[in-house]
Protein backbone atom coordinates (compact mmCIF):
# COMPACT_ATOMS: atom_id res chain seq x y z
CA UNK A 1 0.00 0.00 0.00
CA UNK A 2 1.09 3.48 -0.83
CA UNK A 3 -0.31 6.90 0.92
CA UNK A 4 -0.10 9.42 -1.22
CA UNK A 5 -1.75 12.80 -2.51
CA UNK A 6 -5.19 12.89 -3.91
CA UNK A 7 -5.87 14.46 -7.28
CA UNK A 8 -8.99 15.57 -9.32
CA UNK A 9 -8.41 12.59 -11.19
CA UNK A 10 -8.75 10.24 -8.19
CA UNK A 11 -12.73 11.91 -8.41
CA UNK A 12 -14.28 9.36 -10.61
CA UNK A 13 -12.72 6.24 -8.58
CA UNK A 14 -13.22 7.71 -5.31
CA UNK A 15 -17.15 8.55 -5.88
CA UNK A 16 -17.37 4.56 -7.01
CA UNK A 17 -16.62 3.23 -3.40
CA UNK A 18 -18.32 5.96 -1.64
CA UNK A 19 -21.49 4.69 -3.67
CA UNK A 20 -20.88 0.97 -2.39
CA UNK A 21 -20.79 2.83 1.21
CA UNK A 22 -23.91 4.35 0.60
CA UNK A 23 -25.63 1.33 -0.58
CA UNK A 24 -24.50 -0.17 2.76
CA UNK A 25 -25.58 2.80 4.82
CA UNK A 26 -22.88 3.80 5.98
CA UNK A 27 -22.60 7.27 3.90
CA UNK A 28 -25.45 10.12 3.91
CA UNK A 29 -23.53 12.73 2.47
CA UNK A 30 -23.64 12.86 -1.55
CA UNK A 31 -21.04 10.63 -3.35
CA UNK A 32 -21.03 11.90 -6.94
CA UNK A 33 -17.29 12.58 -8.71
CA UNK A 34 -18.24 16.34 -8.54
CA UNK A 35 -18.84 16.33 -4.98
CA UNK A 36 -15.69 14.59 -4.20
CA UNK A 37 -13.83 16.99 -5.97
CA UNK A 38 -15.25 19.96 -4.84
CA UNK A 39 -15.91 18.77 -1.07
CA UNK A 40 -12.83 16.48 -0.21
CA UNK A 41 -9.92 17.28 -2.94
CA UNK A 42 -9.56 20.95 -3.49
CA UNK A 43 -11.78 22.38 -1.35
CA UNK A 44 -10.67 25.65 0.07
CA UNK A 45 -10.14 25.08 3.98
CA UNK A 46 -8.24 21.63 3.00
CA UNK A 47 -5.38 21.10 4.99
CA UNK A 48 -4.51 17.22 3.39
CA UNK A 49 -6.32 15.15 1.24
CA UNK A 50 -4.76 11.64 0.86
CA UNK A 51 -5.76 8.55 -0.42
CA UNK A 52 -4.12 4.89 -0.22
CA UNK A 53 -3.17 2.72 -3.38
CA UNK A 54 -2.77 -0.99 -3.45
CA UNK A 55 -0.25 -2.46 -5.17
CA UNK A 56 -2.35 -2.68 -8.49
CA UNK A 57 -3.14 0.90 -8.42
CA UNK A 58 -6.50 0.22 -6.66
CA UNK A 59 -7.72 3.09 -4.37
CA UNK A 60 -8.56 1.74 -1.38
CA UNK A 61 -9.03 4.66 0.86
CA UNK A 62 -9.46 8.24 1.39
CA UNK A 63 -8.80 10.91 4.51
CA UNK A 64 -9.74 14.37 4.20
CA UNK A 65 -8.04 16.81 6.65
CA UNK A 66 -9.89 20.69 6.40
CA UNK A 67 -9.46 23.34 8.79
CA UNK A 68 -12.60 24.43 10.63
CA UNK A 69 -13.81 27.89 9.44
CA UNK A 70 -16.67 30.37 10.77
CA UNK A 71 -20.40 29.04 10.08
CA UNK A 72 -18.60 25.53 8.84
CA UNK A 73 -21.19 22.92 8.36
CA UNK A 74 -20.50 20.78 11.16
CA UNK A 75 -20.57 23.09 14.27
CA UNK A 76 -16.71 22.52 14.58
CA UNK A 77 -14.99 25.35 16.55
CA UNK A 78 -13.08 27.27 14.14
CA UNK A 79 -9.53 27.02 13.55
CA UNK A 80 -9.98 22.90 14.71
CA UNK A 81 -9.52 20.33 12.28
CA UNK A 82 -12.40 18.55 10.82
CA UNK A 83 -11.47 14.84 9.63
CA UNK A 84 -12.94 12.65 7.65
CA UNK A 85 -12.32 9.24 6.68
CA UNK A 86 -13.84 6.57 3.99
CA UNK A 87 -12.65 3.28 3.24
CA UNK A 88 -13.69 1.16 0.23
CA UNK A 89 -16.05 -1.91 2.02
CA UNK A 90 -13.51 -4.60 0.40
CA UNK A 91 -10.21 -3.03 2.37
CA UNK A 92 -11.38 -2.91 5.78
CA UNK A 93 -9.30 -3.71 8.63
CA UNK A 94 -6.18 -4.14 6.27
CA UNK A 95 -4.39 -0.90 7.76
CA UNK A 96 -6.09 1.67 5.15
CA UNK A 97 -7.12 3.57 8.21
CA UNK A 98 -3.77 3.59 9.98
CA UNK A 99 -2.17 4.28 6.99
CA UNK A 100 -3.84 7.03 6.23
CA UNK A 101 -3.64 8.79 9.59
CA UNK A 102 0.04 8.74 9.90
CA UNK A 103 0.23 11.34 6.89
CA UNK A 104 -2.88 13.20 8.12
CA UNK A 105 -1.17 13.57 11.74
CA UNK A 106 1.94 14.41 10.52
CA UNK A 107 0.19 17.69 8.37
CA UNK A 108 -2.09 18.70 11.50
CA UNK A 109 1.27 18.78 13.41
CA UNK A 110 2.76 21.21 10.55
CA UNK A 111 -0.22 23.34 10.40
CA UNK A 112 -0.12 23.47 13.76
CA UNK A 113 -4.08 22.29 14.85
CA UNK A 114 -4.82 21.63 18.64
CA UNK A 115 -7.82 19.78 18.06
CA UNK A 116 -9.18 17.79 15.41
CA UNK A 117 -13.07 17.27 15.13
CA UNK A 118 -14.06 13.32 13.89
CA UNK A 119 -17.99 13.39 13.61
CA UNK A 120 -19.38 9.76 13.14
CA UNK A 121 -22.83 8.77 11.97
CA UNK A 122 -23.62 6.99 15.49
CA UNK A 123 -24.84 4.04 13.43
CA UNK A 124 -21.12 3.34 12.65
CA UNK A 125 -19.78 1.43 14.69
CA UNK A 126 -16.60 0.95 12.74
CA UNK A 127 -16.11 4.29 12.16
CA UNK A 128 -16.54 4.90 16.02
CA UNK A 129 -14.01 2.56 16.75
CA UNK A 130 -11.70 3.80 13.99
CA UNK A 131 -11.15 6.93 15.62
CA UNK A 132 -11.37 5.47 19.46
CA UNK A 133 -8.13 3.42 18.34
CA UNK A 134 -6.54 6.40 16.83
CA UNK A 135 -6.83 7.86 20.23
CA UNK A 136 -10.17 9.99 19.51
CA UNK A 137 -12.88 10.70 22.67
CA UNK A 138 -16.45 11.40 22.46
CA UNK A 139 -16.86 15.17 23.23
CA UNK A 140 -20.56 15.53 21.91
CA UNK A 141 -23.32 13.36 21.20
CA UNK A 142 -27.03 14.15 18.75
CA UNK A 143 -29.19 11.32 18.02
CA UNK A 144 -27.87 10.30 14.98
CA UNK A 145 -24.09 11.43 15.70
CA UNK A 146 -21.23 11.17 17.78
CA UNK A 147 -17.99 13.87 17.54
CA UNK A 148 -14.61 12.38 18.67
CA UNK A 149 -11.97 15.03 19.27
CA UNK A 150 -7.85 14.20 19.37
CA UNK A 151 -6.23 16.81 21.34
CA UNK A 152 -2.70 17.69 19.65
CA UNK A 153 -1.23 19.96 22.10
CA UNK A 154 -2.11 17.57 25.49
Amino acid sequence: MKVREAVLADAEEISGFLQELAALGKRSLPSDAAYVGSHYIAHADNIRCSVVEDVDGTLLGLQILKRASEGNAYGVTPGWGIIGTHVRPSAGRRGVGRALFASTLEAAQRARLEKIDATIGASNPEGLGYYEAIGFRTYKTTENSVSKCLELTA
